[in-house]
């Protein structure tokens, strides 16, 4: 925010702009940032919902957070109402930078979970390949929230589609290089969501993916 006042700023933002600082409202922004969001706490409880419905004996899920992305907290919070309603004991591992995966991941494991649930954010992503590798080691069924996990090995994901929220990104980017204000557009949030299934990771785990959900899946990884 320091080096760029005064020059538009053009975001694609995993978590909340307005806990972080950069917007007042997604509305009407107020400042010289504006973008997109993919934060969905609908989809964040959707998550746990498709997880019970792949794992019906799911009785423990561990999630995987990093405390420092803006939003996590209220991702959090729906995320436990959603497990509290299907009688799901959630683990929280929380953990503040790359620095301290490892040992997030060694205590994911200490846990015994059935399943774990990974919140989308920069530093997982980063390190998506690791988390998705842990899992299949250790025979973890696992969630992710977006597709790019899967591609990585993660099991299953739920969330936007980053690729046309970057497509949409374009005619902001227009917008702006024309003179129009970052204060007042509004930060959009994402229309399109995905689900994606790894059937080879799947086949791996011996976990036998519902026609059901396979019919609804955009798109299964074989």
């Amino acid at each position: 925010m320091k080096a760029a006042t005064g020059k538009p700023v053009l975001f694609a933002i995993s978590g909340d702009p307005v806990e972080l600082g950069v917007a007042q409202t997604l509305n009407r922004p107020g400042r010289n940032f504006t973008g997109s969001t993919f934060l969905s706490l609908d989809v964040a409880q959707k998550r746990v919902q498709l997880l019970r419905e792949l794992l019906p004996n799911l009785r423990t899920l561990a999630i995987l957070s990093n405390t420092n992305h803006p939003g996590e907290q209220s991702e959090h919070k729906v995320t436990l109402e959603a497990a509290h309603a299907l009688s799901i004991r959630l683990a929280y591992v929380p953990f503040g930078s790359g620095s301290e995966l490892d040992g997030a991941l060694e205590r994911v494991r200490a846990e015994n979970p059935d399943a774990m649930l990974v919140f989308p954010d920069g530093v997982t992503m980063v390190h998506r390949t690791k988390i998705a590798q842990f899992a299949k080691v250790h025979r973890l069924p696992s969630m992710f929230g977006w597709r790019e996990y899967c591609d990585a090995g993660g099991l299953a994901c739920y969330g936007a589609n980053q690729r046309a929220t970057y497509v949409r990104l374009a005619i902001y980017a227009d917008r702006l290089l024309n003179g129009e204000k970052p204060s007042d557009l509004p930060i959009e949030q994402a229309t399109k969501f995905e689900l994606v299934i790894n059937l080879k990771t799947a086949k791996a785990l011996g976990i036998s993916v519902p026609p059901s959900m396979q019919a609804r899946a955009d798109d299964m990884i074989e």
